[in-house]
């Protein structure tokens, strides 16, 4: 009897015990629960990105992005606000961008054509402006005269029927060279009305959204009573494909920058040695379930859904970059010669993965009609691309506009799609034409999409060893 009961005795222990631990697994894996299977608007599971990105992305575009070609970024961090009087800059020292001194960028970044991606296009000298292309003699003599009107066509080329962003001018003088390395994505202390107003405008103005019906946990939007944001999502899913594509672009963008700031936060400042790393509670208060009524998993899961429009975008970028006359042009041959194997074994990657987004599902209405609707689409895009003038933080704003611009480059990309295979081999093509800083931002806004991923598989480590 005695050995019985005290069978039944441990029986009822380990059922207690096991209850207790099923209760504290509930508690740690709520959010990854919210964050599994298949993303709304295409047939790809979370599971399966994870994977590809952790094993086969995020090593390789880590590395490219320590390459030069992709490190130096000419923006203009002074331009002003379009849209409303400037309320100042962030004077907190972590808000800080250092530029490059010139004497640092490599000589064949630094010289000829905006638009270079060779050593061929790197011979001609700086151009006033795009009539003075009429000289021949201003390009390297050892081309062939048809090589020649295709660098004169390039640089007098102006896409902006296919720009989704508000782009730069790379002559101005305030237009200066950041080396993304030593100027890394972080929280600065920027917060509060001012970058509120930022996104504020972004989703208001510029998603298709009716006044009427308010985002969840805005804080600039008026009292709602006991709307729990459900009435937002009623009305997203009422919304055609593109436009609920957009939402979640952006929300996909504003996801994955909350997270570069708690992955990489200040932690404390001991005698000027500031200690930078991941803030748990950080995290929480941004994208835990309960913390956010549910918002938070709704976010992560557009990140995932912009890592792959992006992914997608890679992909079908590939042959521009296949053919001979893309160098990846610095001055450095063997350098150069690197950078672009390990790019196309990065796209060899990208076209390896089974689970595209399917853009063609995009636009497929009647001709007039999706026509319109890729304008509007375009222009709204172009419109939020302008708001990242009016960040006050110019460390959040050099990062903003270039993962804007890397968002842009994908969506450009992806709508371009007859174009770029019918590029010549030889020569630049009239119909799609990438600059290089439209191929720095497009590379290092994946890789921050990459990046995002990898810290968020990092979080759930962190919140398992935590509770």
């Amino acid at each position: 009897m005695s050995g019985s009961g005290g069978t039944v005795r441990s029986a009822a222990a380990r059922a207690r015990l096991a209850t207790r631990l099923l209760a504290v697994l509930s508690c740690v894996l709520t959010a990854e629960a919210q964050l599994t299977g298949v993303l709304d608007d295409c047939l790809c599971d979370i599971e399966s990105i994870d994977d590809f990105n952790t094993f086969k992305i995020f090593p390789k575009i880590q590395k490219l992005q320590e390459r030069d070609y992709f490190r130096y970024y000419k923006v203009n961090l002074k331009r002003p606000c379009p849209f409303w009087a400037d309320d100042g800059h962030c004077s907190i020292k972590d808000c800080h961008v250092e530029p490059c001194p010139e004497s640092k960028v490599p000589v064949g970044i630094k010289a000829g054509s905006s638009n270079k991606y060779s050593k061929a296009a790197n011979n001609s000298e700086e151009l006033e402006d795009c009539e003075q292309a009429n000289k021949l003699g201003a390009v390297n003599s050892t081309l062939s005269n048809q090589s020649k009107e295709a660098f004169i066509d390039w640089a007098r080329y102006d896409d902006s029927q296919d720009h989704f962003c508000e782009l730069d001018d790379e002559r101005s003088p305030d237009a200066q060279y950041v080396d993304l390395l030593l100027n890394p994505e972080r929280y600065t202390g920027y917060k509060g009305p001012s970058a509120w107003r930022v996104w504020n405008s972004i989703y208001e103005e510029n998603c298709f959204k009716p006044r009427s019906v308010y985002r969840p946990l805005n804080p600039l939007a008026p009292s709602r009573g006991g709307d729990d944001g459900e009435s937002f999502y009623t009305w997203l899913e009422g919304l055609c494909l593109e436009k609920r594509v957009f939402y979640k672009l952006i929300s996909g963008l504003h996801a994955s920058i909350n997270l570069h700031l708690c992955a990489d936060y200040l932690l404390e400042e001991t005698w000027g040695k500031p200690r930078w790393g991941p803030n748990v509670k950080e995290f929480t208060r941004r994208f835990d379930p309960i913390e956010t009524k549910g918002e938070g998993p709704r976010r992560l899961k557009n990140l995932y859904f912009l890592y792959l429009i992006e992914l997608r975008a890679l992909s079908k970028v590939a042959p521009y970059f296949e053919r001979s006359v893309v160098d990846l042009y610095t001055g450095n041959g063997h350098e150069d010669a690197e950078s672009k194997a390990l790019l196309l074994d990065i796209f060899r990657d990208t076209k390896s993965f089974r689970m595209h987004f399917d853009e063609k599902s995009m636009f497929a209405g009647d001709k007039k009609g999706a026509k319109s609707l890729k304008e509007e689409f375009r222009l709204h895009f172009k419109n939020i691309s302008r708001i990242m003038d009016c960040v006050g933080c110019d460390k959040c704003r050099l990062w903003g506009k270039l993962q804007t611009q890397g968002l842009g480059t994908a969506l450009k990309i992806l709508f371009s799609e007859k174009e770029i295979q019918s590029l010549p081999e030889n020569s630049p093509s009239k119909g799609f034409q990438l600059t290089r800083q439209e191929i720095v931002a497009l590379v290092n806004a994946f890789g921050r999409l990459s990046t995002s991923i990898k810290e968020l598989q990092n979080f759930k480590v962190l919140l398992q060893q935590t509770r």
